[in-house]
C-alpha cells in the first residue's frame, strides 16, 4: 500500500514508518521537524517538510495519490492547549482538516488517526470503554473530541473508510518530554541527570501506560481491519505516577527524592482504559506491560 504519514519523524510515527516498511508498504512522510527528528527515519524514506496546515499539502497527496492516510501530527501538551487553546485547535482542528481534505481529493481508501483518552475526561467508571460519555476537561480533549467527529463526517461525504484509535499514555524509545505522556521521559531525564523528578499533584493520579512498540502494531493491524471503529489501545492496567517513579528509582537505583509541585489544569484524576474491543474486532492486545518496558528503557540509560 501507498501511506502517507503525517508526523511521521515524531515518537510515535516513527514506530509506525518502521512497523509499515517491515511489511512491505510504500511510506511518504509529512512532518515540519517541530517535535520529529530526520534521524528518527530509517535511511532513504522520503521525507517533506511541512506542517499539516500549510495548503501545498493539497498537492504533496495529489503527487503521491495515497491508499492510506496514517494521522499522527498533533499538538500533544495538555499544559500548552490550556495556555493557549487558540494553537491547539489551529493544529489539531484545521491541521486535520486540510489533511482530511487533501486526501480525500486524492482517492485516499481509509484514514487512521490518532486520537487519546483525554477525550473521556474524568471517567464515570473504570476501565472507561469507548462508548463512554466523552466529556473532555481541556482543549487538547476538546480538539480531539472534535476531530474524530470531523473524521467521521469525512468518512460518511466522500465513502472513505476510518479507523479512530485512542491512545492511552504512550512512552517507549525516542519519546521526548513534551506533553503529559512524556512523563516517563522526563523522570528518566531527571534522574539520569541527578536532578529532582517533578511531579505535579500528590502523584496518586493513574494513568494506562502504552509502549509505543504496542502502539505501533494496532496501526499496523488498522490498515486492513477495524473500519468504521473507535478503539482504545492501553493495557487495561492503572499505573500511579507515584508509583511510576518508585519502579524507576528501584530500575536505575534511587536516584533521589521527587519534588511535589501543584496539579496542573486539565489534569485527569485516573484512567485505566478497557480495550477488549481492540482484541475482538482488531485481533490486536497489549504484550509489552510496564515491567517489561520500563525494564528496557532503563537499560539503555
Amino acid at each position: 500500500m501507498r501511506i502517507l504519514i503525517t508526523g511521521g519523524a515524531g515518537f510515535i510515527g516513527s514506530h509506525i514508518v518502521e512497523a509499515y516498511l517491515q511489511q512491505g508498504h510504500e511510506v511518504l512522510v509529512v512532518d515540519n521537524l517541530s517535535r520529529g527528528r530526520r534521524e528518527n527515519l530509517p535511511p532513504g524514506v522520503p521525507l517533506i517538510v511541512m506542517d499539516v496546515r500549510d495548503p501545498a499539502l493539497r498537492s504533496v497527496a495529489a503527487d503521491f495519490r495515497p491508499e492510506v492516510l496514517n494521522h499522527q501530527a498533533a499538538q500533544v501538551d495538555v499544559a500548552a492547549a490550556t495556555a493557549d487553546p487558540i494553537e491547539d485547535a489551529s493544529v489539531n482542528l484545521l491541521g486535520t482538516l486540510n489533511v482530511l481534505q487533501a486526501v480525500a481529493r486524492a482517492g485516499v481508501r481509509r484514514v487512521i488517526v490518532a486520537s487519546s483518552a483525554a477525550v473521556y475526561g474524568e471517567p464515570e467508571r473504570l476501565p472507561v470503554e469507548e462508548d463512554h460519555p466523552l466529556r473532555p476537561i481541556s482543549p487538547y480533549g476538546l480538539s480531539k473530541m472534535a476531530m474524530e467527529a470531523y473524521v467521521r463526517w469525512l468518512g460518511e461525504r466522500h465513502e472513505i473508510e476510518w479507523v479512530i484509535l485512542r491512545y492511552g499514555n504512550v512512552y517507549g524509545p525516542r519519546q521526548t518530554i513534551v506533553g503529559e505522556a512524556g512523563v516517563v521521559a522526563r523522570f528518566l531525564r531527571a534522574m539520569r541527570d541527578g536532578s529532582r523528578p517533578v511531579i505535579f499533584g500528590d502523584g496518586e493520579q493513574t494513568r494506562d501506560f502504552v509502549h509505543v512498540a504496542d502502539v505501533a502494531r494496532a496501526n499496523l493491524l488498522a490498515l486492513r481491519r477495524g473500519a468504521g471503529g473507535v478503539y482504545n489501545i492501553g493495557t487495561g492496567r492503572e499505573v500511579s505516577i507515584r508509583e511510576l517513579y518508585e519502579r524507576l528509582g528501584r530500575l536505575l537505583g534511587d536516584r533521589g527524592e521527587a519534588e511535589y509541585r501543584p496539579p496542573r489544569p486539565g489534569d485527569i484524576r485516573r484512567m485505566v482504559l478497557k480495550v477488549e474491543r481492540a482484541a475482538r474486532e482488531l485481533g490486536w492486545e497489549p504484550r509489552i506491560f510496564i515491567e517489561e518496558g520500563l525494564a528496557d528503557l532503563a537499560s539503555r540509560t
